[in-house]
């Protein structure tokens, strides 16, 4: 089944493309990035440290590392929490690469469980199902902005004296039961990617409960080495380093952190542009042929990153990748978040896994499409995007 979208006129000229994920960057932003190019303070330094102090106010957290990636926070809160090779690490079959690969780069193996088909986050029954002998640690991921179930996956981790670490890439604003995400369990990650809700353009953060921890994680951020480059050239005179472990090249720009001091000023006006958004797309397509994203969950707050159609080739006309090519073709940019890690060839090798070894993800990820969902939509697009989902829907088959 399939429908001819290029017979219908796009909602938008191919000028005027809609970027998926873009960034609202302001004048305070590209000041503060200007500042610190006439500073000479381009690498990890007092904006960097100022990023640092403001996020672990905004989360109530005590330790906190700044870092150039989630992918970073991930690795290294593994290493901090004493992962060995052979252990165990269970986590979802629906996120980005990143998550799994953090798990492989410290040495441990990581252990697929299926999701839940509505909160398409990790179901605590299926984790359950997998812990063994070997299970050192649990990663859930809050997929799209909405909280995992934590109190489940908590007596989980209890139960069995597991860690837990928290993927917070979607998830900056989110709560749970009064709570926010990256202070349950033993540490959290967060990621200031282009896409994400606040930015530094690459960049990442790692909460943790221990103080000792968040020491090891910015040791291992910048070579092994006792003393940062801000500690070693500042006004204070030159400090002597001493290399205490082999470690990674990881840390925060203030480059990054000039841009990141200002978005996070702005967080709460933006969630509220993006819920504001949500709402009105939930509403839009309450009568189209799509499964829309579940409402939030009672004493939760949603962050709002991802707004998730799941396509129905057999009561929309079309098949998931035909509706994608429809909307590019409508000038509005779109995402798939995401395949099954299961389908992707090097897991499957890598980790002796089939597609259909967790089917609820299987099919999610089959059927699944993201639409624009960005501060910096004006009315004007948000109703392009509702356009252009409706007329590739009544395209001429």
């Amino acid at each position: 089944m399939g429908r001819n979208y290029r017979k219908i006129k796009p909602v938008r000229p191919k000028e005027r493309f809609l970027v998926f994920g873009s960034p609202v960057i302001g004048d305070a932003e590209i000041a503060e990035v200007t500042a610190s190019l006439h500073s000479g303070w381009l690498g990890t330094g007092p904006k960097v440290a100022r990023f640092e102090r403001n996020f672990a106010a905004y989360k109530s957290a005590s330790h906190v590392a700044a870092v150039n990636s989630c992918t970073a926070a991930l690795h290294l809160s593994m290493l901090a929490a004493g992962l060995k090779p052979g252990d165990e690490v269970i986590t979802t079959a629906m996120t980005f690469c990143a998550t799994v690969n953090a798990i492989i780069h410290a040495q441990a193996d990581p252990v697929l469980a299926d999701i839940d088909p509505v909160s398409l986050n990790i179901d605590p029954v299926e984790v359950e199902k997998k812990v063994t002998p070997r299970t050192r640690a649990i990663v859930p991921v809050h997929f799209a902005g909405r909280a995992c179930d934590m109190d489940a996956l908590m007596e989980i981790a209890h139960r069995h004296n597991l860690i837990i670490i928290e993927d917070c890439a979607h998830a900056i604003e989110t709560e749970y039961k009064g709570l926010k995400t990256g202070t349950l369990g033993n540490f959290g990650c967060f990621s200031f990617y282009v896409t994400k809700n606040i930015v530094t353009g690459e960049g990442g953060m790692v909460l943790a409960r221990d103080e000792n921890a968040i020491a090891h994680i910015k040791r291992l951020a910048l070579h092994g080495m006792s003393q940062d480059a801000w500690h070693r050239y500042g006004d204070e005179g030159f400090k002597h380093y001493q290399v205490v472990e082999c470690g990674y090249k990881y840390n925060m720009m203030d480059l990054q952190a000039a841009i990141g001091i200002h978005q996070l000023k702005q967080i709460e006006k933006y969630w509220n542009r993006r819920r504001e958004i949500w709402e009105y797309y939930q509403s839009s397509f309450s009568n189209l042929p799509f499964s829309r994203p579940a409402p939030t969950e009672p004493q939760t707050r949603h962050a709002h990153h991802l707004y998730t159609l799941l396509i129905d080739e057999e009561q929309a006309g079309l098949d998931r990748d035909s509706f994608l090519a429809g909307m590019t073709y409508q000038n509005i940019g779109v995402g798939v978040h995401y395949r099954s890690i299961t389908e992707h060839p090097f897991y499957q090798r890598h980790l002796h896994c089939k597609p259909h070894d967790c089917p609820v993800a299987l099919d999610v990820g089959r059927r699944t499409v993201s639409l624009p969902l960005s501060a910096g939509l004006n009315d004007e697009d948000v109703e392009n995007v509702i356009e252009a989902v409706k007329r590739v829907l009544d395209a001429p088959t």
